[in-house]
């Protein structure tokens, strides 16, 4: 049904009006009686054998919704009924801001991808807190933070932990996101020192609340080898819970898109299929060089169960979808359940 009629109107409109009017229908059919019940009936898979316990939390299935797709915590409630077992809210800076200028979000339809540079658009830490506390599902809720695209690199670690302080009793994990390409200078961020800098003052603060909450860190798909070497010892110097594996990418290599539609959308981080392979070797590196010392979250270019099969196999413990949600719909989130329940008979 979506790919019939849903997903051409949407491909009608503007992306980013497109996901507006997307969420508002969700809404809509999470208040007629009767439609919670139905997204549940059409798209959750409910079995003991998909949960997973990862850092003190139990996921009731390992497929999660990306960042970026609900940043205010606005539609976590109703898009807990499609059968995601964790969302991830955010990117969240301390301060709201209104994020790149429009058009800042591209589909490439022939690759089945998207090119985003929204600029970290959100309405601010406490802003997202009044949803957060009106929580209607048990569902996991993992807060991605950044920092203000006008806070100077060497201000950035007070945005991080003034983000941390102030969802850490509303969010259920952290992820420190410093590996988005659309937000001027952030990826400086990765650098070692300032990582293990940051990285320490949170678990400094972390051991000082009641309720102690993981936190992961958020790489790039453009890392060396060597720069993923580092990422390893980061993780066993600063005893992070794990990686998610990865952001976008500002690479434009093997694309069907015509090189004349690429440069005319500019710059942007790609999503979709053509980060399928990169965001596996990268999974696949991690999980191998660090003998499996650490979760990893697989995320990138997952448009089928196959997809999310390979990164569980390469070494991810879960994984999320994002662009693969917009192409292919909720449907997506049963297959991949259903696939992981069909491997584990046949092992």
């Amino acid at each position: 049904m979506y790919k019939l009629f849903v997903k051409p109107l949407l491909f009608a409109m503007q992306p980013e009006k497109a996901h507006y009017f997307a969420t508002k229908c969700l809404t809509i059919i999470s208040i007629i009686p009767g439609g919670t019940w139905l997204m549940r009936t059409l798209y959750e898979v409910k079995n003991k054998k998909l949960e997973r316990n990862l850092f003190g939390l139990t996921f009731k299935n390992p497929v999660g919704l990306a960042a970026g797709f609900d940043k205010d915590a606005r539609w976590f409630n109703e898009l807990a009924n499609l059968g995601f077992g964790f969302i991830e809210i955010g990117t969240l800076t301390p301060k709201a801001q209104v994020g790149n200028p429009k058009p800042r979000l591209f589909r490439i339809t022939e690759d089945e991808g998207l090119i985003n540079r929204m600029g970290f658009n959100n309405l601010g830490a406490e802003d997202a807190i009044n949803r957060l506390k009106n929580r209607k599902t048990n569902i996991i809720i993992g807060g991605n933070i950044g920092k203000n695209t006008a806070t100077p690199n060497e201000q950035a670690l007070d945005d991080y932990l003034f983000n941390f302080n102030t969802l850490h009793d509303y969010v259920d994990y952290f992820v420190v996101n410093v590996s988005c390409p659309n937000v001027k200078d952030l990826t400086k961020l990765q650098d070692t020192p300032f990582l293990l800098n940051l990285l320490g003052e949170l678990k400094k603060i972390n051991q000082t609340k009641t309720k102690p909450k993981p936190i992961l860190l958020k790489i790039a798909p453009d890392l060396n080898n060597s720069q993923l070497d580092e990422v390893i010892e980061i993780v066993a110097q600063t005893k992070i819970d794990g990686i998610i594996a990865t952001n976008t990418t500002t690479s434009r290599e093997n694309l069907k898109t015509s090189a004349a539609e690429i440069e005319a959308i500019a710059n942007g981080g790609l999503s979709g299929k053509a980060l399928k392979k990169r965001s596996t070797e990268v999974i696949r590196y991690l999980a191998e060089k660090s003998n499996k010392a650490f979760p990893i979250i697989g995320v990138g270019g997952i448009h089928s169960a196959e997809d999310a099969i390979e990164k569980i196999e390469a070494g991810a413990d879960l994984v999320q979808i994002y662009t693969g949600f917009i192409y292919e719909g909720p449907s997506l989130i049963k297959a991949i359940n259903k696939k992981i329940l069909e491997n584990d008979k046949t092992n």
